[in-house]
Parts: C-alpha cells; structure tokens; sequence
C-alpha cells in the first residue's frame, strides 16, 4: 500500500520555480506548510483547484472545498484520496543567462554591407500567476526550472530559447538602425538595445504567467574576421580623423573668432572712451557758453532796466511838469530870471539910477547872456523895477573904439550862449543885428 503524508511541505531548491511534492495521496486532516514567497496548488485530475498561500493548513473538506466536491464525486467521500500538490517559488530567480544559438544577419546602415552579429545577456525572472504557468508548462514534469537540472525538471531556457532568439533577431537591427547607432559604437548604446529588446520579449513570457523585471544585453558579438567589417572599421578610422580635424579647425575659428571678438570689443571700448571724453568737453563748451551766454544776458537786461528806469524819470518828471502848468523852456526863463535878478543887484546905483541909463542896463542884460525871446519874457518885471525911475539925460557917446571892443565882447557871449544851446541860430543872428545897430 501507497505511503499516505500527513504532512505536506516544500522539499526543493531555491533555483525552482515550480517543484512537485513527490506523494499524490493525502487523507484528511493532513498538515499543508506554505512558506514565504511560495503558492500552494492542488491538483486533480489535471485540473488546478484550490491555492495557499504562505501559512499552516489542515485540510478538511471545509477549507478545500473544491478537492472535498471533487473527492466526494469520486470516492464517496472514503479517506485517502488522490492529488497532486505543486509548490511555485514566487522570489525573482536573478542573472539567468541568455544568447542566441546563432548569428544576426545585420545590414550596416552606413555602408550597406551585410555583417553576422551575435547577441548574449543575462534576465531576472519570477512567477507572476501560479495557475496559468501549471496549465501551460507542467504537464507531468516533476518541476520547472530556468536549467534543466538532470531530468528532474523541464527547462525554461529550452522552452523559451525559440521566442527569445526570434525576439532579438527581429528587432536588434532595427533598434541599431532607427537610433543611428554606430556598429563600432554599439557597446555604449547597451542600455537602449536592453530597454527596446526587453520590452519585445516581456509580452511572450507574460502569456506563460512569468514576468521578467529586468531584461540585459551585456554583448554584441562583432565579426572581427569578416573582410568587410574590417573595411567598416577602416572607413570609421577615417571618418574618425576627419571628424578630429574638423574639430581642430573648429577649435581654431572659434579661436580666431574670439580673438577677433576681443580686438574689436577693445576697439569699441576705445571708441566709446573717446566719444565719452568728446561728449564730455563739448557739454564742458556748451556749459561754458552757457555761462557767457547769461551773463551777456544779464547784462542787458539790467542795461534795459537801467535806460528803463531813466526814461520812466524822465518821464515821470515831465509828467510832474505837464501836471504843474510849465515846461522845460519855462524852467530856463525862470533860471534867466534868477541871474537877472542877481545881475540888478550886483549893479551900481549910478548904473541903475542914470548912470548907464536904459541902454545901459540893456547891455548888462544883454552881458549876462540873455537872449531876446528871454528878455521879452522879462521885460514886464524890467518895467516894473524901473517904473519910479526918473529918466535920466543921455550920456554922451562913447569913443568908437570903445563900442567895437564893448561889441566883440557882446557877440562873444552871444556866441558862449549859442554854443550853450541857450539861443537858437535865427535867436543869435537876430541879436547880433541888434547890437549892430545900435554902435553905427
């Protein structure tokens, strides 16, 4: 008779994904242990049924009910049945290896020659849906693991090598192609190549129930013998070259842009500098000018106030006089008028009581410089001062000589009162007549 378990519990490796529990018959009330990061599945009839978690089980009809449906339909109920209990390790197994069996054919994007590449990495894997991965991968294997482990599991790189060969020939000349990758360059654009052809290969493993949380391709196998990619890397070298004597010209125009930057930029300093000092002494000129120029200003405006200010006296003095009656020709009657009176009292008694008799005192009028419209202002006051005067006998006349020398001195102080502006010219020829008369 068949070893029945009671106690129910993984017994495999850690590289394992899905690992068997070698006994199928189990009776109730056995002992299930479910560690961490493991499922525990039941089996009949190569259906899955019920799933355990991490945990300590006892099973009973009550806790399996879809083993107790399935056992009662089949036994009725009679204690042991028949199972089988499959244990999936869900912790990322890492660093699985992968490479393709044989080369890419890679056309060269730049030079069109056809070149064999070879690709290699490695890939962290896990089981993401314990019930799709026994569906499809078990069958009646003993366990599933990444390598095959001498018959005793079924070997996911076997069974996956196809779909992750097709997956990278596919797409690694497109993603060299579409980044402009260059084939001797390819090393340092592996982590682009990893990202695309990581997520090309993630939706074949998803459809077994596995994951792959990171996909490397640590490889590029180059054909170093190949005689055409030895001209692709004699071409590179050139174009390396040339690229490095571009550079170097590049490097020397900027250089001599730069320099030629800097003189100009001194040049335009330079001219700033003197167009400032030039800016500067002209508003030195223009203040200075300025100056001159308000102070000519000034000047004239107090040379106007002044010419102002004497013609507004004027004015105003001979508005005072137009006020009061006179003018400037009655100032000088009166003015004439003062020196005769000064004149009747500087004269003798003899002179004013007969002893020049009337034309002696015309003469010393006459002497004193007035003129004839003066002395015809004059002549009523004259009249008035010698109205008691009794008239005297004339003097005899006088010697000839005499007259002529009293004569010159007479036109000579005509002329004086002439030259004074006292006598006008018709004024000083009419007097001049007058004195002519009187010594013929």
């Amino acid at each position: 008779m068949a070893h029945i378990a009671e106690v129910i519990k993984y017994e495999g490796d850690n590289s394992t994904f899905v690992w068997k529990h070698p006994c199928e018959d189990f009776s109730l009330g056995s002992q299930l242990i479910v560690h961490e990061s493991q499922e525990a599945v039941f089996m009949m009839n190569g259906q899955a049924l019920d799933l355990f978690g991490p945990g300590r089980y006892t099973l009973e009809t009550q806790n399996i009910p879809l083993i107790g449906k399935a056992l009662k339909a089949a036994t009725g109920g009679i204690s042991p049945f028949h199972c089988e209990v499959y244990f999936i390790n869900k912790t990322v197994q890492m660093a699985l290896k992968w490479g393709t069996p044989d080369k890419v054919r890679f056309i060269d994007p730049l030079t069109g020659v056809p070149l064999e590449l070879g690709a290699s990495g490695e890939m962290n894997l896990a089981v993401e849906d314990s019930r799709k991965l026994l569906v499809k991968l078990v069958g009646t294997v003993r366990g599933i693991a990444w390598e095959d482990a001498a018959g005793f599991t079924k070997s996911l790189r076997d069974s996956f090598r196809p779909m992750i060969t097709s997956a990278v020939k596919a797409n690694l000349g497109a993603v060299i192609k579409d980044n402009a990758i260059d084939i001797l360059e390819v090393d340092e654009k592996l982590e682009l190549i990893s990202s695309v052809l990581g997520g090309k290969i993630r939706e074949g493993f998803d459809e077994y129930g596995l994951a792959v949380p990171n996909f490397y391709v640590t490889s590029i196998v180059l054909p170093e013998d190949d005689p055409n990619f030895k001209r692709i890397r004699d071409l590179h070298t050139i174009v390396l070259q040339t690229r490095v004597i571009q550079a170097e010209a590049t490097v020397k125009t900027a250089a001599a842009q730069s320099q030629a930057q800097y003189r100009t930029a001194e040049e335009q300093s330079k001219a700033a500098i003197e167009a400032a000092r030039r800016q500067a002494e002209l508003e030195r000129q223009t203040t200075e000018t300025e100056v001159l120029k308000r102070e000519a200003e000034r000047k004239v405006i107090a040379a106007q106030a002044e010419a102002q200010a004497a013609r507004l006296q004027g004015m105003t003095e001979a508005e005072i006089m137009a006020a009061k009656g006179y003018n400037q020709k009655d100032v000088l009657q009166a003015e004439v008028q003062k020196a005769y009176a000064e004149g009747i009292g500087n004269m003798g008694p003899d002179t004013v009581n007969g002893g020049g008799g009337g034309s002696s005192v015309m003469s010393d009028i006459m002497g004193l410089g007035v003129g004839m419209a003066a002395a015809g202002t004059i002549m009523p006051q004259i009249g008035n001062m010698f109205g008691g005067v009794q008239p005297q006998q004339p003097a005899a006349p006088a010697q000839p000589a005499d007259d002529m020398a009293a004569f010159k001195a007479k036109v000579e102080k005509l002329s004086m009162m002439k030259d004074a502006g006292l006598l006008t010219d018709e004024e000083f020829a009419k007097m001049k007549a007058e004195l002519l008369k009187s010594i013929l």
